[in-house]
């Protein structure tokens, strides 16, 4: 009888796994808020007061005086009603955010107004400026007789090719780097480095005398330009690639080398698409260091006015080429195109950017519709036998 009843008696259910997810706060609370907000204000104020007593006139300086007289305000009053611990905790928040605020404002101060001078310039004849070129610009032709088209598929081409050379070669040096600790990986890491603080004229030059200058004008192509182009963006993602492989818990490989693959394999089907977004987070990083470089352009593409689809025959344009060739122009036409295509190479790296997310969005493993061609093909087995 007691084995029956404790047959039938139920243990309750197991309590819902809880999430583990940091305990950030979403909000800040009124208190703080209240307090960070009078202590600005009174920052402020006494800024003001002092710079008018003294006549010190600045914008610059009235900023970095209110600024660090918010910090010693706030961590005065944080301090009297709070304690030290706490005081010390909001002002290194209080410095990150103001930080991170002080470096945006020049990056959205130049977006606006490269979008509030050239936009105009694009709008006024859309779509026209992304399908004509420059083959009918004269110093007296309107805005409306050129486009951006040519620059366009130049910059694309060109960037385009500096990223199948570089991203293959830059991940396959970091696996490298992160799986050997000899002599010569150490030496590849120095000359990572290296290539990685090297001014952007330095892989033009290299360029132009080892391809170009043998080819004489038949070597400005921008396949050279492309080449130069890479040279800037491998050491970019190798560092980049070598960071996100090296987080990669060691177990992944472990489980891998374990069940018998060898490692090339297990490198290639758990550790790399394990670190899949962070790999396009690389390729992003080089695609926005090589995208408005002029130097290896203007020394190894040449200019071309016209439509060139081939980059490995005849001059090609380039955008961020084509802008210093207009502003270099007379007349207040050639300054509004060089503003016209600023915003159009601004549109293309975004596009770029996005392109790149979204092949780093996806998920690991077959896709959407390979999974459905098999099942259907299973099916057709299913159905034969």
């Amino acid at each position: 009888m007691v084995q029956t009843l404790e047959a039938t008696r139920q243990d309750p259910p197991p309590p819902a796994p809880v999430p583990d997810r940091p305990n950030r706060r979403v909000s800040i609370p009124l208190d703080s808020a209240l307090e960070l907000g009078f202590s600005v204000i009174s920052a402020v104020a006494l800024v003001w007061f002092s710079f008018a007593v003294a006549g010190i006139v600045g914008a610059l300086g009235f900023a970095t005086c209110c600024l660090a007289g918010s910090f010693v305000i706030y961590g005065f009053v944080c301090w009297r009603l709070h304690g030290v611990l706490l005081m010390k905790d909001r002002l290194a928040t209080l410095a990150i955010w103001s930080g991170a605020f002080v470096a945006f404002i020049p990056l959205v101060a130049v977006i606006w107004f490269v979008v509030f001078k050239g936009g105009p310039v694009v709008v006024a004849h859309f779509p026209g400026f992304f399908l004509k070129d420059f083959a009918r610009f004269q110093a007296n032709a309107p805005v409306t007789a050129v486009g951006a088209g040519a620059p366009i598929v130049g910059t694309m081409e060109q960037v385009g090719l500096a990223t199948l050379f570089s991203v293959p070669l830059g991940i396959l040096t970091a696996t490298y780097l992160v799986n050997n600790r000899n002599v010569f990986a150490r030496l590849v890491s120095n000359v990572v480095d290296a290539m990685s603080g090297a001014p952007a004229i330095i892989p033009g030059i290299y360029v132009y005398l080892l391809w170009v200058r043998p080819q004489k004008e038949t070597g400005q192509t921008g396949f050279a330009a492309a080449l130069a182009l890479s040279v800037m963006m491998l050491p970019i993602v190798t560092r980049a690639a070598q960071e996100v492989i090296s987080i990669v818990p060691g177990s992944l490989r472990e489980a891998a080398l374990a069940l018998g693959s060898p490692q090339w394999r297990s490198e290639l089907r758990v550790t790399l698409p394990t670190a899949r977004i962070g790999l396009v987070t690389a390729m992003i990083l080089g695609i926005a260091r090589v995208a408005g470089e002029t130097a290896p352009v203007f020394l190894n593409t040449g200019g071309n006015p016209n439509y060139n689809w081939n980059p490995f025959s005849g001059k090609q344009d380039d955008l961020p080429f084509r802008i210093y060739q207009m502003i270099q122009q007379p007349g207040v036409n050639s300054t509004r195109e060089a503003w016209g295509v600023s915003f159009v190479l601004v549109l293309v790296v975004v596009f770029l950017f996005f392109l790149a997310r979204l092949i780093g969005s996806k998920k690991p493993g077959p896709s959407r519709w390979r999974r459905l061609f098999a099942a259907r093909k299973r099916l057709a087995q299913g159905n034969e036998q």
